[in-house]
């Protein structure tokens, strides 16, 4: 079985995988002051509770985009499963052509994602909108070229924004919503943190397409952990909320 873990900024967000079917998900609020013996009892006793034995584990595969964890997290694996794991790293195999000014600023998470894009849809321009702590896209041609993207605050940063530094602004849940005019402060502030990143992904993409793909319709996907929330807002062709993981599994496989 294969142990993919994305360390993200707020969560570590893991999968396991038999053989090519991805039979259990979990997260947890990532702290980046822990420890090996933390990180390794958390992923052995979240598996036991969902009845699958550790000792089945035989690969890891793991991206960050937090270094001060890096360490943890590396030897927490090593220590509790007796497995040296795959750690995305610059040099590591993408089949990725990255026409970044400096290839290795790319964070890990944006990599992994470009790599599942191009598996799941191979010979397709792609736009990937990843909605995490930081709301991002990325841009890959047909021809496996990372071109680059666009990296703004994710929906709940905003959110956080605007209670911490308004007096009067409560902290509200993000959700859908059907309508854009809010009859309360609450309903306004839900309102346009939903519409406002649905103009922002409108707006970007079609730029995107413009600049990149001379009008030619790339494939739209969605992901990260408020994609789902976007389902009927008519953005994506697809929305893959377990993209990162699907993108372990395959840079693991490149890398052996």
């Amino acid at each position: 079985m294969l142990l993919t873990i994305d360390l993200g900024n707020s969560q570590l967000y893991g999968g396991v995988y038999d053989e090519d079917n991805l039979i259990f998900q979990f997260r947890k609020f990532n702290r980046q002051q822990t420890s090996s013996d933390e990180v390794g009892i958390f992923l052995i006793s979240v598996l036991r509770e969902s009845k699958i034995d550790p000792a089945n584990i035989n690969e890891i595969s793991i991206c960050s985009v937090v270094p001060q964890a890096n360490h943890a997290v590396i030897n927490g694996c090593r220590k509790y499963f007796n497995v040296e794991p795959f750690f995305l790293k610059p040099g590591a195999k993408t089949g990725l052509q990255i026409k970044y000014k400096n290839p290795a600023e790319v964070g890990a998470d944006r990599i992994i994602n470009a790599i599942a894009g191009y598996n799941l849809f191979p010979n397709k321009n792609l736009i990937i909108v990843d909605f995490g702590t930081a709301t991002t896209f990325c841009v890959i041609t047909k021809a496996k070229e990372y071109l680059g993207g666009v990296i703004l605050p994710g929906i709940n940063i905003q959110m956080e924004s605007l209670e911490r530094n308004a007096a009067q602004l409560p902290k509200v849940e993000i959700k859908e919503m059907n309508t854009v005019i809010g009859k309360t402060t609450q309903e306004s502030i839900q309102s346009g943190l939903y519409f406002g990143q649905i103009g922002m992904v409108k707006e970007i993409k079609s730029r995107i397409i413009k600049e990149a793909f001379k009008d030619e319709k790339p494939i739209i996907i969605g992901t990260g952990g408020f994609s789902s929330m976007f389902k009927d807002a008519g953005l994506f062709d697809e929305i893959i909320p377990t993209l990162v993981l699907q993108g372990l599994k395959y840079a693991i496989k490149l890398n052996k």
